[in-house]
């Protein structure tokens, strides 16, 4: 079954109820009937509720009701908040100038409304020590911490440790200031 409604011809009930083009009640018309109607208004007969008994008919433009349907569904996704999800990649013994680069980059993540996933990978003898990279997360959330909070606190997932920060104000909140953004 197509969700496209079925139009004019391929109504195929022996009597519709039909509602005009102003959401006035014709009532219930034998489909022959029906067709006759919309043929001398210039209008399309649309099926709109055929679960019903008997089915529900109205009369409409029909290509100007698919265009303005679809004018809503673009502007509802124009105004959808896109969650995005950025990855950074540590390792426990990390140069303090290679953390600097690094933290710059979940501060710029941040300031764009982004979400951070920072995962610190273990290798050989550096997976009995999660307690180095545990400290360097909370070393990272503490130094980022006027721009995004820790959204999902740090753990071991196998060879790694995952971490997410989330901005403070999300990206639909910059353009417009809403209350209760934390």
């Amino acid at each position: 079954m197509s969700a496209e409604p079925r139009i004019n011809d391929r109504i195929r009930v022996p009597e519709v109820r039909l509602v005009g083009p102003n959401g006035e009640q014709v009532g219930i018309v034998p489909i022959a009937k029906a067709l006759e109607i919309a043929r001398e208004s210039d209008l399309d007969l649309v099926e709109v509720a055929p679960t019903a008994r008997p089915p529900v008919a109205r009369l409409m433009d029909y290509g100007k009701f698919k265009y303005e349907s679809a004018m809503k569904a673009r502007e509802a996704r124009k105004n959808q908040a896109h969650t995005v999800i950025k990855e950074i990649k540590l390792r426990p013994k990390i140069d303090p100038h290679d953390y600097e680069t690094k933290k710059g980059h979940v501060v710029r993540f941040l300031k764009a409304g982004d979400k951070v996933k920072v995962t610190i990978m273990f290798r050989g003898r550096e997976q009995s020590r999660p307690e180095l990279g545990y400290r360097l997360l909370q070393r990272l959330a503490d130094d980022v911490e006027e721009l995004g909070f820790v959204e999902s606190r740090p753990k071991l997932d196998g060879r790694n440790m995952i971490m997410v920060i989330g901005p403070h104000k999300k990206k639909a909140a910059r353009g417009q200031e809403t209350s209760g953004t934390a």
